[in-house]
């Protein structure tokens, strides 16, 4: 053990004159471990509303997109480059377009997709997202989203009718299932029918819009769309379910920053209080680094006695935070402590994910912060004079 290590020690428990060095010290531990911990909890709910969010996007939308200008007329060649590229699960083909929707006075613009009732299972979660009824291949059959269905007053066996551009008169349907994926915008602006229903909607007889694509790791949907843009080439466009959703995933991540540098001062705060009560410590231990300096200690020794003393009291801090953020996270996701309102939540309970490199970043900026605010105090004793020092003891 060096002796800076032994003696840094000793200073943080020794008895003081000042008895408020010592409780200033426990307040910035204290300060730091409230810190870390708001930030780990925040972070890691925030992170859990994330993935909560991108799982029901994923839900709703394949992980691929293929397109191309104008509507695929001949399918089976490009299906084939598709399933032979790396981590491609599935291929279903779709229709999607823009309709009206009426129904008595109400009239309301909604986008159609039309879906392959038995290709559609392997490529989304759909069907898991059905409250009522189903998707079949029966002819004027629909199914149609849960705030949707509330606006228009639509249960299971209602009737409706829908006109797009290509018809001159609206065509009838009759809902067969209601979904309900808990994003608001899919909700109230989706309607799903079965393939050749929309195609007949959208006058394009065996045509489909475009291919969806399902792969065993939804995170390498960019690395994947490189190597089938490439393999395909133009006019085909690949469009992950990132980019169809940018702006939303742009939004949560300036968030989350946000949200980190604002708790961040938390931890800030508590660093200068180690300022403080270090600056306090070195006044009071004024005669002992004269002794140091006439036995021949360095001013680098002393600069690293005290620095390792506010390294301390940020690791005690930061180590005591990271422990109680921890214990918080754990509670919440195992016990319903705040119950949310699943009308707009469609959850009972904050979603936690924890993070093992958010919780790393936190710790070591708690620790860098609590080393650089020990400088100050610490340079202070190492340009002590040690006649100054003893001359009145």
């Amino acid at each position: 053990m060096s002796y800076e290590f032994f003696i840094a020690k000793r200073y943080l428990w020794s008895k003081r004159r000042h008895p408020f060095v010592g409780v200033i010290s426990t307040v910035s531990v204290l300060g730091i471990a409230v810190g870390v911990a708001a930030l780990i909890v925040v972070l890691a709910v925030m992170n859990g509303f994330d993935k909560d969010l991108k799982q029901r996007i994923i839900g709703t939308r394949a992980h691929l997109v293929l397109e191309k200008e104008g509507a695929f007329t001949d399918t089976a060649p490009v299906t084939e480059t598709l399933k032979r590229a790396r981590r491609v699960v599935a291929v279903a083909p779709f229709v999607e377009g823009q309709a009206l929707i009426k129904k008595d006075e109400w009239v309301s613009g909604v986008l159609v997709r039309g879906v392959d009732a038995r290709l559609e299972k392997k490529v989304s979660k759909f069907y898991e997202y059905l409250t009522a009824g189903t998707l079949t291949e029966r002819p004027d059959r629909a199914v149609v989203g849960a705030e949707l269905a509330k606006r228009f007053g639509l249960r299971l066996g209602s009737k409706f009718q829908m006109l797009t551009q290509g018809n001159e008169k609206p065509l009838e349907y009759t809902v067969e299932g209601i979904f309900s994926s808990g994003l608001y915008d899919y909700d109230a602006n989706l309607v799903f029918l079965n393939l050749q229903n929309s195609q007949a909607l959208f006058g394009m007889q065996n045509a489909v819009s475009g291919l969806s694509v399902y792969l065993d790791d939804a995170e390498r949907a960019a690395e994947v769309k490189r190597e089938i843009q490439v393999a395909l080439g133009l006019p085909y466009s690949v469009r992950t379910w990132m980019e169809s959703n940018k702006t939303l995933f742009g939004a949560l991540k300036l968030e989350k920053v946000v949200m980190f540098l604002i708790l961040a001062l938390i931890i800030l705060v508590a660093c200068l209080n180690i300022a403080g009560s270090l600056t306090l410590l070195v006044m009071d231990k004024t005669k002992d680094i004269g002794v140091l300096k006439a036995l021949g200690a360095t001013p680098g020794g002393l600069v690293r006695i005290f620095s390792l003393s506010g390294l301390m009291i940020g690791l005690a801090g930061a180590l005591s935070g990271l422990t109680l953020g921890m214990a918080v996270c754990w509670a919440l996701k195992n016990f319903a402590w705040f119950e949310l309102p699943k009308e707009i939540y469609y959850l009972d309970r904050l979603p936690v994910e924890i993070s093992g490199a958010d919780s790393a970043v936190i710790f070591f900026v708690a620790v860098g912060l609590s080393l650089v605010s020990a400088l100050y105090p610490a340079l202070m004793a190492g340009k002590l004079d040690p006649v100054k020092a003893l001359r009145y003891e």
